[in-house]
């Protein structure tokens, strides 16, 4: 096993974006209100780093307010055609405004108007009341480029506990946790 979780967390993304046949960057996100009532959802992952991993969504959005309130959250991961999964836990920081800049900037055009259509999270009477306001900010930003809204951005879960399980015969698996400690990470092997 590497002494570095983040090194290992990306030969095994890297493994996953070969076998898995949709969204291996997929994970869940579970995040929790200051009261302590969880919830959770599954997220596309958009970069790994030293810094952390990053994701993305609409600022008015469940997630978003509770990570607002609750900075606590976990991310997994779960390959199943590799018979792995990561388990992350730590804080989250906002992204910078030029990262979410450019982030936004490379989706397509449709997922931009998309951002800007969508209240997410807020009820919707119906199919159609979407779809019109995608025909509006289509028809907005109908030539040049689509601004980031100031209502989307990113977040970046800090990790202080990532879990590497992988899955061996007779449920004697494999699960190494890495433990953030000044500046470095602790190694500790778990029972299955």
């Amino acid at each position: 096993m590497s002494k570095d979780p983040i090194a290992l967390f990306r030969v095994w993304l890297t493994a996953a974006e070969k076998s898995e046949p949709n969204d291996p960057n997929a994970m869940t996100l579970a995040t929790a209100t200051p009261e302590g009532v969880p919830s959770a959802r599954m997220v596309l992952l958009k970069e790994v780093d030293e810094r952390g991993f990053a994701f993305y969504t609409n600022l008015a959005s469940r997630k978003a307010t509770e990570l607002n309130a609750n900075s606590r959250a976990a991310l997994c991961f779960h390959w199943k055609t590799l018979h792995r999964q990561v388990l992350v836990e730590g804080t989250v920081k906002p992204v910078d405004e030029a990262e979410a800049d450019a982030y936004f900037a490379s989706r397509p055009r449709m997922s931009r108007i998309g951002a800007w259509a969508s209240q997410q999270s807020r009820p919707l009477a119906g199919r159609f009341e979407l779809e019109k306001r995608v025909a509006e900010f289509t028809a907005r930003f109908h030539v040049g480029s689509v601004p980031r809204p100031d209502f989307w951005s990113g977040f970046r879960l800090l990790p202080e506990q990532i879990e590497f399980w992988r899955e061996r015969p007779f449920r004697l698996h494999d699960r190494m946790v890495y433990h953030r400690h000044e500046g470095g990470w602790l190694i500790e092997r778990l029972y299955p």
